[in-house]
């Protein structure tokens, strides 16, 4: 049971981290600009569903991706690992990626799925988070993994929906120590990983 509790505050932490609903929501807000709140929900819930079934579909089909491409799991740690690891270290360095600095969208393009839903919810730092939380782990983990990020979903649809009020309260320079302190978190886990496919990989498992 203990290990379930730890298991699980673990994937939350790495899920809120990469996530991150609480620097996405300015962008939230940058790309829903001048629209009502109809249409701003709308794209909202849509954009949280369609990334939920795609992190989901990765974590379901996780060991089936494996054996089709023939990934081992000391690679696929070491690999998502190194990526997990820049995303953080980008986020310390307050970069940002091109799709996230734009400031002017066509309302009538669908922003829900992307860029939205991919890559800024479920982008590839969030399936490989997922996708490493799965490997080689009992069908409990995985059903804790979707229930976890099911949950991730539901507090980024909150925060994006009250998006206004807690940007005009907080400040965006709040925001950006938020988005500094989820970076260190991050490449943290993205370290965590690497040393995993290490140890997995030259059987140093203790």
């Amino acid at each position: 049971m203990d290990n379930l509790i730890t298991f699980s505050i673990t994937v939350f932490t790495g899920f809120f981290a990469i996530t991150n609903p609480i620097s996405n929501m300015t962008v939230f807000v940058s790309l829903t600009q001048g629209m009502d709140k109809e249409s701003k929900r709308d794209i909202n819930k849509r954009a949280n569903i369609i990334a939920f079934i795609i992190v989901t579909v990765f974590v379901l089909l996780g060991k089936f991706i494996f054996e089709l491409f023939n990934i081992s799991i000391p690679a696929f740690k070491i690999t998502g690992g190194i990526l997990i690891f820049f995303i953080g270290f980008e986020m310390l360095q307050s970069k940002q990626s091109n799709v996230k600095s734009i400031k002017n969208v066509n309302i009538d393009e669908d922003i829900a799925v992307s860029p939205l839903a991919i890559p800024i919810l479920a982008g590839p730092g969030t399936i490989v988070t997922a996708m490493n939380f799965v490997s080689n782990v009992e069908p409990v983990h995985i059903a804790l993994v979707i229930g976890i990020f099911m949950f991730m979903s539901i507090l980024t649809y909150l925060t994006f929906r009250l998006s206004d009020l807690i940007v005009k309260l907080v400040g965006t320079n709040v925001i950006k120590v938020i988005g500094k302190i989820m970076g260190l978190i991050i490449a943290i886990i993205g370290t965590g990983m690497v040393i995993q496919g290490i140890k997995i990989a030259f059987n140093l498992m203790s």
